[in-house]
C-alpha cells in the first residue's frame, strides 16, 4: 500500500470521525498494545464536572444523585460490549481484586472440587492471584499447564478454568464457546479474563455460556490510568456464589449498619468498599464513547490494519508471532526480534509508541477508533528505517529502565 492509498482508505473509513474524540499528541503514532488507552476529549469535562459541581457544590448529596448507583449503571453499559445482561456486570476495584473474589467464590461453590486450571504463560498477575486464592481455601490448588495440555487437565476435580481470552503477548484468542463447553462437560465453571478483549473484539459471554469474567477499564475502554475494573457473573450463578470480601457496599442493607453480614442480592454483593467516584467518572466517559459504535466495523478495520502491518513486518524480515486468522487473535500484533527492547525504545524516540514484552517481543496495538491507515504506513516506514540503520544498537536503547 502506498501512502496515497492509505490516505484514500482513511478518507473512506466510516470510523474516521471517532479519531477526533481523542486528545492525541501531535507527532505521536500511538501503537501501545494496549497498556493504556488515550484520553477521550469528553473525559476532561466529565472529571471537571465531578470535581467542581458534584463534589464541590453538591457534596454529600451527590451520593443520592447518581454516585451510589454508578457501579451498576456503568456495569450495565459495559455489559452491552461483552454480550451480557445489564444485571450481570458491575464495576468495582481492580482486575486483580475482582479475579481473586471470583476465584475464591468458585472454589467454595462446590466443596468436592478443589482445582483451578490455567495456562502457563498466562498474564502473570492472573497466576499470582490464583496462587493467593488457593491459599485461602483449604485443600485447593492451582494446576497451570501448557496450552496444548489444557484439555486433558480439566477433570472431575476442576472447580474453575481461568483463561485469558486474548493472550497479552501473542494476541492469540481462545475459542470461548469451545473452552467453556469443555469446562462444563467436566462439571467446572469457566472464568474469562477479558482485559485484551473488551473494546477490541467481539465478545459474547452469554452466547458462549460463560459463567464468570473480569476485565479492566484502562485499556481499550479508555477509562484512564488505574481505572476501575468490572466483573461478570451469569444470572444462573448469582444466588449461589459469595464474595470472600464482605465489604459494607456489598451488604444487603448497608445503611442499617448491622454487625452481622448479609450479602446483597445479585451483582451488588461483589462490591466491597466505597466506589472511587473520580475514577468512575473517567471510566464512564470512556465507556460512553463506545455505545454508538458499530462493532462489526471495528472488527473489519482491525483486520485490515493487522494485515497491513503484518505485510510490512514480513517485508522487513520480522517474525510475526500473532495468528494470521482474524477469528484467532485480538487487536494487537507482535513481532519477535533479538533486540526487541532496544528496538521498541528506538521507535518510541522517533514518535512510534509500541511496547516490549520479555524476552523478545515488540507489540503494537491496532485500535481502530483513533488509528488510521496512514498512521500504520508511517509507523512501518519508521520501523524500516530503524531496522535498516540498526538505530536500536545505540547503547542508550539497550538499558531496560522504562515501563514500556
Amino acid at each position: 500500500m502506498t501512502r496515497d492509498e492509505a490516505r484514500a482508505r482513511d478518507a473512506a473509513d466510516p470510523l474516521r470521525p471517532y479519531r477526533d474524540r481523542f486528545a492525541l499528541p501531535e507527532g505521536v503514532i500511538y501503537l501501545d498494545g494496549n497498556s493504556l488507552g488515550p484520553l477521550p476529549r469528553a473525559t476532561a469535562n466529565a472529571l471537571a464536572d465531578m470535581a467542581q459541581r458534584q463534589w464541590g457544590d453538591r457534596l454529600i448529596r451527590s451520593w443520592n444523585e447518581g454516585w451510589i448507583d454508578a457501579p451498576q449503571r456503568i456495569g450495565g453499559k459495559i455489559a452491552s460490549l461483552i454480550g451480557a445482561h445489564p444485571d450481570e456486570v458491575i464495576v468495582a476495584d481492580s482486575t486483580s481484586v475482582n479475579l481473586f473474589k471470583l476465584l475464591v467464590g468458585a472454589l467454595r461453590h462446590d466443596p468436592k472440587r478443589r482445582t483451578i486450571v490455567s495456562e502457563t504463560g498466562n498474564f502473570p498477575t492472573d497466576l499470582h492471584i490464583a496462587e493467593g486464592a488457593v491459599d485461602c481455601v483449604p485443600g485447593a490448588r492451582l494446576n497451570a499447564v501448557a496450552r496444548d495440555n489444557l484439555a486433558e487437565a480439566i477433570d472431575h476435580d476442576t472447580a474453575v478454568t481461568l483463561l485469558t481470552h486474548v493472550h497479552y503477548k501473542t494476541g492469540e484468542r481462545y475459542d470461548m464457546t469451545r473452552w467453556t463447553a469443555l469446562a462444563h462437560d467436566a462439571g467446572a465453571l469457566a472464568l474469562w479474563d477479558l482485559s485484551h478483549s473488551v473494546g477490541a473484539i467481539e465478545v459474547d459471554l452469554n452466547g458462549a455460556g460463560a459463567d464468570l469474567a473480569v476485565g479492566c477499564g484502562y485499556k481499550y475502554l479508555n477509562g484512564g490510568p488505574g481505572a476501575p475494573a468490572f466483573l461478570f457473573v451469569s444470572r444462573a450463578l448469582q444466588d449461589g456464589l459469595a464474595s470472600p470480601l464482605s465489604g459494607w457496599m456489598g451488604h444487603a442493607a448497608p445503611f442499617e449498619f448491622a454487625d452481622a453480614y448479609t450479602p446483597a442480592p445479585g451483582m451488588t454483593r461483589w462490591l466491597a468498599g466505597t466506589p472511587p467516584m473520580l475514577a468512575m467518572a473517567g471510566l464512564e466517559a470512556g465507556v460512553d464513547l463506545w455505545l454508538d459504535i458499530d462493532r462489526a466495523q471495528v472488527a473489519a478495520k482491525s483486520t485490515a490494519l493487522f494485515d497491513m502491518l503484518a505485510a510490512i513486518g514480513a517485508e522487513l524480515g520480522l517474525e510475526c508471532v500473532s495468528p494470521a486468522i482474524p477469528d484467532e487473535r485480538g487487536s494487537h500484533i507482535s513481532f519477535r526480534h533479538p533486540e526487541a527492547y532496544a528496538l521498541c525504545q528506538a521507535l518510541i524516540a522517533r514518535g512510534v509508541i509500541g511496547d516490549f514484552r520479555d524476552p523478545d517481543i515488540v507489540r503494537f496495538g491496532l485500535t481502530p477508533l483513533y488509528l488510521g491507515y496512514e498512521d500504520v504506513w508511517r509507523a512501518g516506514e519508521i520501523l524500516g528505517e530503524v531496522l535498516a540503520t540498526k538505530a536500536y544498537a545505540d547503547p542508550e536503547f539497550s538499558k531496560r529502565n522504562a515501563v514500556t
